[in-house]
């Protein structure tokens, strides 16, 4: 991996679509730092947080699409890449460094279909090192952990399926990414369209 940027100041920044100044989000995150005494500590409770309690929109079979930090909380539920937002937003809200990482990974029901998903990488100040971590939400066949010495990922990629990892660590979410979350009506919109970020970040 490597980052897109190496202001560390870039990672912490707030935008439209990473809004943790939100209400909502500001009030999330107070709840959640109670009994907290340490980063590490706060880091995980926020993930598991995002990957417990907000769904995956696709698990939950809704037709809602969202993308902004604060409609996925509001919401109780997003895409990969948008649990991402309200992952990264959560963390810059306590000064946490989080960037977006992404990869091209095969479908469940045809693995030469490629799809593109979304997780996070966060900075671990105490350890000096960056660690990615996937709150997409864990059912049969995915199994992501919180682990700060060995990736536990939602879905680990496979090279002999031709399955990637995108090498950055960005600053900002992709542009592509967001404008097809805020402009598809719903679900089924977005996937007639979503491998178009997948052509923009893998260059297929």
């Amino acid at each position: 991996m490597h980052t897109e940027s190496n202001n560390i100041q870039d990672y912490l920044k707030k935008s439209d679509v990473i809004d943790y100044d939100h209400k909502l989000i500001v009030d999330k995150c107070l709840e959640l730092k109670e009994g907290t005494n340490d980063e590490i500590s706060l880091i995980k409770k926020i993930y598991e947080f995002v990957r417990d309690d907000v769904h995956h929109s696709g698990d939950i079979g809704t037709q809602e699409v969202t993308c902004k930090a604060s409609e996925v909380l509001e919401a109780g539920h997003g895409i990969c890449c948008a649990k991402a937002h309200l992952f990264a937003a959560m963390l810059r809200y306590f000064g946490v460094p989080a960037g977006f990482c992404y990869q091209k990974l095969s479908s469940s029901r045809d693995v030469n279909i490629k799809f593109l998903h979304g997780l996070n990488a966060v900075y671990l100040k105490d350890l000096d090192k960056w660690i990615r971590l996937d709150a997409r939400g864990n059912k049969p066949g995915r199994d992501a952990q919180f682990s700060i010495y060995e990736e536990k990922l939602s879905k680990p990629v496979s090279k002999e399926l031709g399955e990637e990892d995108h090498p950055g660590i960005f600053t900002e979410p992709n542009p592509t990414v967001i404008e097809l979350l805020k402009k598809s009506n719903n679900m089924k919109e977005l996937w007639i369209q979503w491998d178009l970020g997948l052509k923009e970040l893998f260059k297929i």
